[in-house]
């Protein structure tokens, strides 16, 4: 079977997401972080990515456009942007640390545990899973822009929701893990 080429439409809106990480940062601590029309800019990056995020697996699945470094580098710009987003925040005071410390402890120790158990099969991306980075991504670019009154309070309840299941969701990625590990590891005792 012959293999996508490394330019391709996938790959380069994946290119294009990472390139807009170190923009998207620029963009939201622009003139000490806090001016409203900065804000709007950063969030209307942000959106961009979080929307070239939706395109870039789609395009890649259904025209057969799947390559290694599609494979590497679009979990790698889907983590940055959002691992951005949720630290500058943080540090500009607007949404608490324990929350980014929560989201960017559950995002690392799952990519990591997919590497752990990657010999005995491949954990598929989850319903709850796609929930989760949906809930996160609309949370974060609520928390980006400038907003007061009843939107403030409203994306509060969006970032509950988003860290609620990125805990659940993590924890079920966790079990499928363990499950998987175990019937690999059956496998191979089994077989020698």
């Amino acid at each position: 079977m012959r293999q996508a080429s490394l330019w391709n439409i996938a790959n380069i809106l994946t290119m294009v997401r990472l390139a807009l990480v170190p923009a998207f940062v620029l963009l939201l601590l622009a003139d000490g972080g806090y001016d409203p029309i900065w804000r709007a800019w950063a969030w209307a990056a942000f959106a961009v990515a979080m929307i070239t995020d939706i395109f870039d697996g789609h395009l890649a699945r259904t025209y057969n456009l799947v390559t290694d470094f599609g494979k590497i580098a679009d979990p790698i710009a889907d983590k940055a942007i959002m691992a951005a987003g949720l630290i500058c925040l943080s540090g500009l005071g607007d949404l608490s640390w324990w929350v980014t410390g929560v989201i960017l402890f559950r995002e690392l120790g799952i990519t990591l545990m997919r590497f752990w158990v990657i010999r005995h099969g491949v954990i598929p991306a989850s319903r709850g899973g796609k929930m989760k980075t949906l809930a996160q991504g609309t949370a974060v670019g609520m928390y980006v822009l400038a907003l007061t009154g009843p939107l403030a309070t409203f994306r509060w309840w969006v970032m509950a929701v988003a860290v609620v299941l990125t805990v659940v969701t993590g924890l079920d990625y966790v079990r499928q893990a363990i499950v998987l590990r175990r019937a690999g590891l059956a496998a191979e005792r089994d077989a020698g």
